[in-house]
């Protein structure tokens, strides 16, 4: 697999349709966490071909059109839960080194292949990672580390395959990274500077912009010299 800016390289691409899951003692669910490997695949604004989610309140829409993780953080859940992780483990369509949550940007754009898309947010892992692999208490390790990968929006439609690379196009001048905003979202919800930081940045996913204003909101009505 050939490599892009500053190394970063393409490790795994995947998708999946919805499907059913067995996980406990006989219990079911839908989920589209089981992505399979692909060598080419079209991406639209949408998603990529053969990929979908289940659960349309939490997942998919354009702003999270592209499910990214870094791959340097399997090796560390394995060696923490003593368990080795399938391919696209975390239900990501692009596994990548040397893109990690602290040194990628809301709002950096990249070119994947033939697309461009843009980082939105980022990614808020559910319980379906614990269910999947049985290894709980992953998703809160994933939280609490904010190691949990990011979503992107597509800005321009194109053919991505297994050699394609990934390159930054334009950084974002205001450099708020995943990781903080993952930092504040899950773990400090009265930084009332924090998250006007956040939504400072115009290319937040709309979702987390409505989460983080609906949060400000409340502060400053409860904390209004701030």
């Amino acid at each position: 697999m050939m490599q892009g800016t500053m190394g970063i390289e393409i490790k795994n691409l995947s998708v999946g349709l919805p499907e059913t899951m067995k996980y406990g003692e006989g219990k079911e669910m839908e989920t589209g966490i089981r992505k399979k490997p692909v060598e080419k695949v079209f991406l639209s604004k949408e998603r990529f071909d053969g990929d979908d989610v289940a659960d349309l309140k939490h997942h998919g829409g354009p702003d999270r059109a592209v499910c990214i993780y870094p791959y340097e953080h399997y090796a560390r859940w394995e060696k923490e839960f003593g368990k080795p992780l399938p391919t696209s483990a975390f239900g990501e369509n692009v596994s990548v080194t040397n893109m990690l949550e602290d040194k990628v940007y809301i709002g950096n754009i990249y070119r994947l292949g033939e697309a461009v898309i843009q980082v939105t947010q980022g990614r808020v892992p559910c319980s379906t990672i614990d269910r999947y692999h049985d290894m709980t208490p992953l998703l809160k390790v994933m939280v609490k580390t904010g190691f949990t990968g990011y979503m992107c929006r597509v800005l321009e439609e194109g053919y991505v395959s297994t050699n394609s690379t990934i390159n930054l196009i334009e950084q974002h001048p205001q450099k708020i990274s995943v990781l903080y905003t993952n930092k504040v979202y899950f773990h400090e919800p009265q930084n009332i500077e924090g998250i006007q930081r956040i939504l400072a940045v115009r290319e937040l996913a709309d979702e987390w912009r409505d989460k983080f204003e609906i949060r400000l909101h409340n502060l400053l009505a409860k904390f209004p010299s701030e």
